[in-house]
């Protein structure tokens, strides 16, 4: 691949939704407002596709995914993770259903036999998930930038530069929608009481959502909502 432009896709993926489960996401979308590339690098908000993503990866011949991964660190850790070992990191301990799809697009491509020459992987420890609608834990997003650098310095290595704005763009040009830019997202959330953050305190009493739960869901569910005439299809 000596002297020849590689395809590239610098990914991010997890979900905004879950606090610092949003983290590769947010790093995408940092990156793309503060640096420019050429055009055979593209940067991609992958979210929770999963097995969505196939063609993106089997189109590329350089791939940097940033990522929420439980490596059982303190929180805010980051590791990097190269090649071969990036299916095994994204599957040790799964913190998300897309981390599961995540490996099975790697798989697919590898059995197509279009899988990317190389990846990178760039995962940050979470401190928090269970906050739904929440954002990232300040620690989480201090490390931002420095996975930023990492793969900045990875790309470089393999002839892909990139420029810094002199301006960052507007929340407007982002690569998400409006809505779900940080700035905005932080903003528009409700407060605790309008918003719970960790489900309804009914549901999550008595231990009724741990390890084991009710030996008859219906029945708790019943009793929960307020009485036997309540049907609930589960």
């Amino acid at each position: 691949m000596n002297g020849q432009k590689l395809n590239t896709l610098i990914l991010g993926i997890g979900n905004l939704l879950w606090a610092d489960e949003g983290f590769g996401v947010r790093a995408v979308e940092h990156l793309h407002r503060h640096w420019s590339f050429p055009d055979h690098v593209r940067l991609m908000d992958g979210g929770t596709q999963g097995i969505y993503l196939v063609q993106d990866i089997r189109e590329a011949d350089l791939l940097v995914v940033f990522d929420a991964v439980d490596y059982g660190l303190p929180p805010a850790t980051m590791k990097v993770v190269e090649g071969e070992e990036v299916p095994s990191f994204l599957g040790a301990k799964k913190i998300s259903l897309h981390q599961t799809g995540f490996q099975e697009v790697l798989a697919m491509a590898e059995m197509m036999g279009e899988p990317p020459a190389e990846i990178l992987l760039v995962g940050v420890q979470p401190e928090e998930l269970e906050d739904f609608g929440g954002s990232l834990r300040d620690s989480v997003k201090a490390q931002m930038e420095p996975a930023i650098e990492v793969a900045l310095k990875w790309l470089a290595v393999r002839g892909v530069h990139a420029t810094r704005r002199p301006v960052p763009l507007s929340p407007e040009q982002g690569i998400g929608s409006l809505e779900m830019l940080m700035e905005h997202y932080e903003a528009a959330r409700p407060d605790a009481q309008e918003a719970p953050r960790h489900g309804d305190a009914r549901v999550l009493a008595d231990g009724w959502a741990g390890p084991a739960g009710p030996d008859d869901h219906e029945a708790e569910i019943q009793s929960i909502l307020g009485g036997p005439n309540i049907k609930v299809a589960l």
